[in-house]
């Protein structure tokens, strides 16, 4: 048996199978820790809770995500929990682990499905198997997938509809099949919350800029912008990335309308938009952790989903949970666009062309839209972007690494090192493990972290 796994499984399939297994320990690890509702959970959980009790309620999102989360609830009643595990907050006797495991496992996935899209950019092993390992070595994405929040859902579905609209159309003969599960992907994010229009706003982006540029061509391109986008027939980008997507996010309404007579589907939308109207502000006076668009840039406002000090003995331990990137990965991947934004204006550098304007024009069309938002804003809004900042930063790597110079690839080797270090640092604060006063204001490095 071992020999056969170790014919049949390349390095390159040990790497994202060691990665994925890696992902799921870390997110499912002392899963049920704080018996409480953390954050967002005190609504997501809740309601997820209401559609398996029937109690009515009214959702600022549409409701895809409480769908999800009451399947786990549902599922998870089946397991044995204990005392110091089990709460009535979401009105209803639910383990903790009830209604959080569901979203582990979800997240878990993610990093796999970044690195199957950077495989679909340039069919490169090396470039999807460091995508996959630096979307691990996030935080945010970890602390999203270990809670009861929708997050993780919006981005997933999103990437999903990515992933397989490239894949749709990786052959000669477009897979329709393929095309109209990514429409369905980029309908359910929408479903999640409305701000996954931006997923499907960065592809109509590229396909338009592909067009555009293959109409005023005077020679047949062959490289992937073209190969991708162009050879798709309007008609079924119009039924794949409209009509699907429009019908899909309809579809998913149904269970909460039936189960929540009280607004039909038009109402339903009137008051949502209501309600995002009705706040105000964008400063820690209407929320403690607010944030505009650019602070998310520069990682300035991370926010404390839990925080609880205890006294064991004579030794005071803090419990904190941030929503909180990795710093240097953050940092780097914000460069990263700039240098590639540099690379297309002036068409210099090593990792430039069809894959960079790609990157770029989806982090742009997930980030342009929070420019104009005047209601309060947080960090994990721009989780869309981020992970085409992270891929561009993957792209700049991956071209380094291809370089005869070992100055070059020793120097990329030595900043994944210190990538993989500042994960472990600050691991404690992503999985809210106890931590000194002292461990704890050393992770602090700025007065906004805390």
């Amino acid at each position: 048996m071992i020999n056969f796994l170790l014919n049949r499984f390349s390095p390159y399939h040990w790497g994202m199978l060691g990665i994925f297994l890696i992902s799921l320990v870390l997110r499912f690890w002392g899963l049920e820790r704080f018996n409480t509702l953390v954050f967002d959970e005190v609504y997501y959980a809740k309601y997820a809770n209401y559609y398996l009790i029937g109690k009515d309620f009214f959702n600022s999102h549409p409701p895809l995500s409480q769908y999800i989360i009451a399947i786990g609830i549902w599922l998870g009643s089946f397991l044995p929990s204990t005392a110091d595990t089990t709460n009535n907050l979401t009105e209803s006797l639910r383990s903790t682990f009830s209604y959080r495991w569901i979203n582990a496992l979800t997240g878990s996935f993610i990093p796999l499905v970044v690195g199957a899209i950077a495989y679909q950019l340039n069919q490169r092993l090396s470039f999807s198997l460091l995508a996959t390992l630096l979307t691990a070595l996030d935080g945010l994405f970890l602390v999203e997938s270990r809670y009861a929040l929708n997050n993780i859902y919006l981005v997933l579905f999103g990437l999903l509809g990515h992933l397989c609209f490239l894949v749709a159309g990786e052959s000669k003969k477009v897979n329709l099949t393929w095309l109209l599960i990514s429409g369905v992907c980029f309908g359910s994010s929408v479903a999640v919350k409305w701000n996954g229009l931006g997923f499907l706003f960065g592809l109509w982006i590229v396909i338009a800029i592909a067009a555009i540029k293959n109409y005023f061509s005077h020679k047949k391109q062959d490289n992937f912008l073209w190969q991708r986008f162009t050879r798709i027939k309007p008609e079924f980008l119009v039924l794949s990335l409209i009509l699907v997507p429009l019908g899909t996010y309809t579809v998913l309404w149904i269970p909460h309308l039936v189960m929540n007579p009280q607004y039909n589907f038009w109402e339903v939308h009137q008051e949502i938009l209501a309600f995002h109207e009705k706040i105000k502000g964008n400063s820690s006076q209407v929320h403690p952790y607010c944030s505009p668009w650019y602070s998310w840039l520069i990682l300035w406002r991370p926010i404390a989903y839990y925080y609880e000090k205890v006294k064991l003995g004579t030794e005071l331990r803090i419990y904190d949970v941030h929503a909180f990137g990795n710093p240097i990965l953050w940092w780097l991947s914000t460069l990263a666009i700039v240098i590639i934004l540099a690379n297309l204006i002036v068409k210099q550098g090593r990792f430039r062309g069809d894959i960079s304007l790609y990157l770029l024009c989806n982090y742009i069309a997930n980030l342009l839209p929070w420019i104009k938002v005047t209601r309060c804003t947080f960090i994990y809004h721009y989780m869309g972007a981020y992970t085409f900042a992270l891929l561009a930063l993957v792209g700049i790597f991956d071209s380094y690494l291809q370089s005869p110079s070992q100055r070059d690839r020793l120097v990329v080797y030595g900043v994944i090192g210190l990538i993989i270090i500042g994960f472990l640092y600050w691991l404690p604060i992503f999985l809210g493990l106890p931590l000194s006063e002292g461990e704890f204001r050393w992770r602090m490095w700025f007065p906004s972290w805390v």
